[in-house]
């Protein structure tokens, strides 16, 4: 008869053998699983070699090629308005009338005060004609000679002075009729029929005609974007810098607008600071671009895209597959059986979403660019094409 002791000593026995197995079971499972892992997931891009044109950035805002003021130069009401506010004008064109009436009475009275004149120099003139041969028979003195001279000068200088106020009030006058100095765009009338103008706080400037073709566009430069161009400029011939100095900038420039779309015409570099602002420690040029369709009015704020260089066939890698660690740079690779292989590169300009590399990649190569977080050097990876970034927008209001 077996005993109770040797009983429990057996159900151990069989209850230790029944979790080894059970641990052994699970222990090897979970290894194999381990070993069989899936592939991680990422995105790739296949670098290229391309040319790539370099350039310069920069903030502005649009002028008028001409901008002139259109001031009254006379006081008095505003009697008309003789133009549609935002349209287009022709040079000569009546903008303005000022109520001439003072201004013609001003008139009347220095003709009337010139008539006066011309008399007393007629009277003056037939004296002296009377005197001057009684004066060579000594019919009269000398001194009532030398007294007519006096006389018909003085008379011949009141003609002269009332001549001028003629003229004057001849000028005033025409000022009652304001017209146009330029072809160009008018803008909002400050001023309205009935109102006093001429005299502050009167509106004086009543308004601004601006030529929009071409446009001027004036924006700041570093000084290490003044340095740049500067030293593209340097390249050019002896010939050709003379030429660019007689005609403007021998460059291409790139009018960006506030909706990032890029103006159909390309501008040139006209005028610029003989210095550098040593306030802001920036250089200020003006560049003019066709304007022909009136789309960019003054006023606006535009970017403007320098181009100074063009790499030739160089290795181009989006930013976003770019790791930086303690200020050096790297890209993980996906070389030989979809294995990770890091990169160490070397960075050059920028160049809208991508950087150029100077070193580091020779180009077909299939960089990551999603799933960066969890790669590791080695990693079996299962590569897909990442799909091409949206364009970034050229210009921020």
């Amino acid at each position: 008869m077996i005993s109770s002791r040797s009983c429990r000593v057996r159900q151990v026995h069989v209850l230790s053998a029944f979790l080894a197995a059970a641990v052994l079971a699970g222990c090897g499972g979970g290894g194999e699983e381990t070993a069989q892992a899936p592939p991680l997931p990422v995105q790739t891009v296949t670098v290229a070699r391309q040319d790539v044109p370099l350039s310069v950035d920069l903030v502005g805002a649009t002028l008028g090629s001409q901008d002139v003021p259109i001031r009254a130069r006379v006081e008095g009401f505003l009697d008309s308005m003789d133009f549609r506010e935002g349209r287009f004008v022709d040079k000569g064109d009546l903008l303005y009338t000022i109520d001439p009436q003072p201004f013609q009475a001003k008139l009347v009275e220095a003709k009337s005060l010139l008539a006066a004149a011309e008399t007393v120099l007629a009277k003056a003139d037939a004296d002296l004609r009377r005197i001057r041969p009684l004066a060579e028979m000594k019919a009269v003195s000398e001194q009532d000679l030398d007294g007519a001279v006096a006389q018909e000068a003085a008379a011949r200088a009141g003609v002269q002075a009332a001549n001028a106020a003629v003229d004057l009030a001849e000028i005033e006058l025409s000022y009652t009729r304001i017209i146009a100095p330029i072809n160009g765009l008018i803008g909002l009338s400050k001023a309205k029929p009935g109102e006093f103008v001429g005299r502050s706080p009167n509106p004086v400037v009543l308004n601004t005609l601006s030529d929009i073709d071409p446009i001027r566009v004036r924006f700041s430069i570093s000084e290490s974007e003044y340095l740049i161009l500067a030293r593209t400029f340097a390249e050019e011939t002896g010939a050709e810098m003379e030429r660019m100095r007689k005609e403007g900038s021998g460059q291409d420039l790139i009018l960006l607008l506030a909706d990032g779309s890029e103006h159909s015409h390309k501008g040139t570099a006209v005028a610029q600071a003989q210095s550098i602002d040593p306030e802001t420690g920036t250089y200020s040029v003006e560049a003019l671009f066709p304007n022909p369709e009136g789309v960019v009015l003054p006023g606006q704020f535009a970017r403007i895209r320098a181009p100074y260089e063009t790499l030739e066939d160089v290795v181009v890698v989006p930013k976003r597959a770019i790791v930086e660690l303690q200020g050096r740079y790297r890209v993980y690779v996906v070389a030989a059986e979809n294995k990770l292989e890091v990169r160490e590169i070397v960075l050059g300009p920028p160049k809208g979403t991508d950087f150029v590399i100077e070193s580091g990649l020779d180009g077909g190569e299939r960089v990551v660019v999603e799933g960066l977080q969890r790669a590791r050097p080695g990693m079996v990876v299962e590569p897909t094409e990442a799909a091409s970034p949206t364009p970034e927008p050229q210009f921020e209001a």
